[in-house]
């Protein structure tokens, strides 16, 4: 059986910078609070004619570089994200478009802050089984063109930035016990409701009515205190889950890549696992969370700085909407 490695990693995040002041300016807020109970103290928002297509362009352009490969190597194209730039079809297809690579197959998928493992693990198993060669898993995410920016949304609208990122993987042939060691993925639809977005919805005759538009139903709602309660759960968990099944133990992993929701939460899971925080890489004050774009963002920058070399051991964990949470374990 073949192993999956990843041979190059992209990120773009759009030019425009919004700060904590600003949301002090659209809502009753401040930049204490923000900071205090969220870690965040910029994010980055599209401007006016870019969306997840061009931010995917952009970072897989980056990673195809580095990876030392052509658009036309791609096989498979995995793209995950909660903000498709049209209902349908989805964003994948745009994408190969732009990548001028007809008829290469592509998936769309929508599992929120999980999606990059997921796509992770799919790609995985596609290669595994010697389907294809050379996969694009592409996480992606415009939340700032469905934020309330007024005072009823700054629980939410203050989390968010728009984001893209990606990772090659590839069939490894060699000897060395290197690549994709392994991927869990779990979830719990009876938490659904917990984080979500009501509207539109096909279950609605019309879809879409000035009521919802009045009454906000369109904009993300969350129920702060279960995320937060559920998530300092399920991560150890899952981390725990990935190490048992390759017997290695915490202390033989070299960084920590959680998923870019909250410091808080990634400094509470470290403090109940005693991972020693300067094993994680976080990139949250900058960005916000990008959800499906956050780990592969963070992925993208550890390396770019030093954070990850050759042989590391590199633990993946997430956790959100559906719920879902999920981790894959690699040894770079």
């Amino acid at each position: 059986m073949f192993r999956s490695i990843i041979s190059g990693l992209g990120h773009y995040v759009p030019q425009k910078t919004v700060t904590n002041q600003d949301f002090e300016t659209w809502m009753d807020t401040s930049d204490a609070w923000i900071q205090q109970r969220t870690g965040i103290v910029t994010r980055h928002f599209v401007s006016p004619g870019e969306g997840n297509i061009e931010m995917s362009f952009y970072a897989t352009q980056m990673a195809l570089r580095e990876a030392n490969l052509k658009n036309t190597d791609i096989d498979f194209i995995v793209l995950a994200t909660l903000s498709p730039d049209y209902t349908f079809p989805g964003t994948a297809c745009f994408l190969q478009e732009k990548l001028e690579i007809p008829e290469t197959p592509v998936l769309d998928i929508r599992q929120q802050c999980t999606g990059f493992i997921y796509g992770l693990s799919i790609a995985d198993q596609y290669i595994r089984t010697g389907m294809f060669k050379t996969i694009l898993v592409v996480g992606t995410e415009v939340h700032s063109t469905g934020l309330d920016f007024t005072t009823r949304g700054r629980d939410v609208a203050v989390l968010f930035g728009d984001a893209a990122a990606c990772a090659i993987v590839q069939r490894f042939d060699g000897q060395e016990e290197r690549g994709i060691l392994s991927t869990h993925l779990f979830a719990d639809g009876r938490h659904a409701k917990d984080l979500w977005i009501e509207t539109p919805s096909c279950r609605e005759h019309p879809r879409m009515t000035q009521q919802m538009l009045e009454e906000g139903s369109w904009y993300p709602k969350m129920n702060g205190k279960k995320v937060f309660t559920m998530a300092l759960k399920k991560f150890p968990e899952v981390i725990q889950v990935a190490l048992k099944a390759n017997q290695v133990e915490l202390k033989d992993v070299h960084l920590f890549i959680f998923h870019q929701a909250n410091l808080r939460i990634v400094q509470a899971v470290c403090e109940s696992m005693a991972i020693p925080f300067e094993k994680t890489f976080n990139n949250i004050g900058k960005y916000g969370n990008t959800t499906a774009a956050s780990i592969p963002l963070a992925l993208s920058e550890a390396y770019q700085a030093g954070r990850i070399q050759k042989n590391d051991l590199v633990c993946l964990s997430a956790f959100g909407s559906g719920f879902t949470w999920a981790s894959a374990l690699i040894r770079w």
